[in-house]
C-alpha cells in the first residue's frame, strides 16, 4: 500500500485519549515513521512544537482543555507560532457538514473520520505530498487554499491571486525530504479503530467518501 519512505518525517500525535494516540502510533509505525511525539492536548502540542520539527500533525478534535480548532487556530495565526505552515490531519468521530467546514476553516489540511485505519491515514498523508497547496491569507483566514480544484466556468472575482498578495507560500519541506529517497519502501500495517466516545448527536453524518466530495467540490 505505501509508495513513499517515510522514515525521514516527524509526527506530532495530539489527542487526549492516550488509546487512541497508541493506535495511530501503531499505525505510523507500521507504515515506516521513526519519528513520533505525542501530546495529551492542544496547549502541550504548542509546546512541543517549539523544539519539535513537525512535518505532519495528526490531532484529534475532540479535547480538554484546548481542543483541536483551537490548537489548529493557534498553529494558523499565532504570533508566537514556530511553524504556521505545518500540514495538519484532524481526527474526529463528529462528521456532520458543518463540522468538516468548520475544520476546512479552521485551516486544517485534511479530514480523516473515525474509525480510522491504516489505508485512511496513509491516503491523507499522501494527498499531503502529492498535492500540496499555497498558503492563503483572506480576512480572519490563513492556511492552505481551501478551494482544490480550479473551475473553469467561474466568472466571479478572484480573490485569491498571487498579485492582492493572498497567497503566502506552500509546504515544501516534506517533498524536500522525500525527493532524495530512491527507493520507496513498502510497508504493510493491519490496524483496528474503534470511535473513542464522541456522540455525534441527531445532525446526519457523513460518510470519509461524501466528506471528500465535499472537500474537492
Amino acid at each position: 500500500m505505501a509508495d513513499y519512505n517515510l522514515s525521514r518525517l516527524n509526527f506530532l500525535i495530539v489527542d487526549d485519549n492516550k488509546h487512541m494516540r497508541a493506535l495511530v502510533k501503531s499505525i505510523l509505525h507500521a507504515l515506516g515513521v521513526k519519528s513520533i511525539l505525542e501530546a495529551g492536548d492542544g496547549a502541550d502540542a504548542f509546546k512541543e512544537l517549539r523544539h519539535f520539527p513537525a512535518d505532519v500533525i495528526i490531532c484529534d478534535w475532540s479535547m480538554q482543555p484546548l481542543d483541536g480548532l483551537d490548537f489548529v487556530r493557534m498553529v494558523r495565526t499565532g504570533t508566537d507560532s514556530p511553524n504556521p505552515f505545518v500540514p495538519i490531519i484532524m481526527l474526529t468521530g463528529h462528521t456532520e457538514m458543518h463540522r468538516v467546514m468548520e475544520a476546512r476553516d479552521s485551516g486544517v489540511h485534511e479530514f480523516l473520520a473515525k474509525p480510522i485505519s491504516a489505508k485512511g491515514i496513509y491516503s491523507r498523508i499522501r494527498t499531503i505530498i502529492e498535492n500540496p497547496r499555497p498558503f492563503i491569507r483572506a480576512g480572519i483566514y490563513f492556511g492552505p487554499d481551501r478551494r482544490r480544484k480550479e473551475n473553469p466556468n467561474y466568472n466571479g472575482p478572484e480573490r485569491r491571486k498571487a498579485d492582492k498578495g493572498e497567497v503566502e507560500g506552500s509546504v515544501g519541506s516534506i517533498s524536500d525530504k522525500l525527493k532524495d529517497n530512491d527507493d520507496k519502501a513498502k510497508t504493510k500495517a493491519k490496524a483496528k479503530a474503534k470511535d473513542d466516545g464522541d456522540d455525534g448527536g441527531d445532525t446526519p453524518e457523513l460518510s470519509q467518501d461524501e466528506i471528500n466530495a465535499l472537500l474537492n467540490g
